[in-house]
């Protein structure tokens, strides 16, 4: 299946190629393989501690691949790079002491960029996410959505073929998530970027991907499955179609779940009966 939007000039595919990450003395992901393709949007679904954050912070250069390679438009990752810009779902990244307008042109003025110039390129970039209103305020004088939106601004000002985002909206309240949700798809559609979008909402995954790619339960996670959502936007989760996939999706992730909750009890067990033997 095709993208849904156009690829910018500059998106770039990824490649992650049988990935295995430790972190310390514990193996967190093992054999993980994904091909996202240039403008494609993913989400990755799974239960909570199989290591998506870990494969994302991988993607963007923070963690290195003890084994495996993930390569973007066919080169190597080796460490962070303007090519990936990261949303977390956090705001506490922006600068409080900076209104909206100076946290989107901060990575501009870092990169020597004359200030005519810095203005015009976030005020573009603001104007996308519907700002407009509130260049002058700061962060504390803005709701969690809208400081988002800033954070989302602050990466889309740097024009990054890859956008990495990990629950950016976990934290909103549904109606706010909604609207954050439709905003994102027509960004995605104007820009064209490669995005991967962490999540544990299988509506929100169904409602924004192209494909949708679920992990294993961990610890050694890796790719249970890939699956093609090839519906137009935009997408109503009460039609056939969608509820159907919403359904497959759920028996997936529960399943993982199950798995998940098995392996906690199995290791408490452990843990009670060796404290008992000594």
């Amino acid at each position: 299946m095709e993208s849904m939007a156009r690829p910018h000039p500059r998106s770039a595919s990824i490649d992650i190629e049988d990935l295995g990450i430790t972190l310390g003395s514990v193996e967190i992901v093992r054999g993980v393989s994904l091909h996202i393709r240039p403008g494609e949007f993913v989400c990755l679904l799974g239960p909570s501690g199989c290591g998506k954050s870990t494969v994302m912070n991988a993607i963007a250069g923070f963690t290195p691949a003890s084994v495996g390679r993930i390569r973007l438009n066919g080169h190597d990752i080796k460490g962070p790079g303007a090519d990936c810009g990261v949303v977390f779902q956090s705001t506490e990244c922006l600068f409080p002491w900076l209104t909206v307008r100076e946290n989107v042109e901060y990575s501009l003025r870092m990169r020597g960029i004359p200030s005519a110039r810095r203005r015009e390129l976030a005020m573009h970039k603001i104007r996308m996410v519907a700002l407009e209103h509130a260049v002058d305020r700061f962060p504390d004088e803005i709701s969690g959505g809208m400081r988002q939106r800033v954070q989302l601004a602050r990466v889309l000002v740097n024009e990054p073929p890859v956008i990495l985002m990990d629950e950016p909206f976990g934290a909103l309240d549904a109606q706010t998530r909604r609207v954050m949700q439709v905003e994102l798809n027509q960004i995605w559609r104007n820009t064209g970027a490669t995005v991967l979008f962490i999540t544990h909402d299988i509506g929100e995954s169904i409602l924004l991907a192209d494909k949708i790619a679920i992990m294993t339960a961990g610890p050694l996670a890796s790719i249970r499955s890939v699956t093609d959502v090839p519906l137009a936007h935009p997408r109503d989760l009460s039609e056939p179609r969608e509820l159907e996939l919403y359904r497959s999706l759920r028996a997936e992730i529960e399943e993982e779940a199950r798995k998940a909750l098995g392996m906690e009890a199995a290791a408490t067990t452990t843990k009670t009966s060796g404290a008992r033997c000594d």
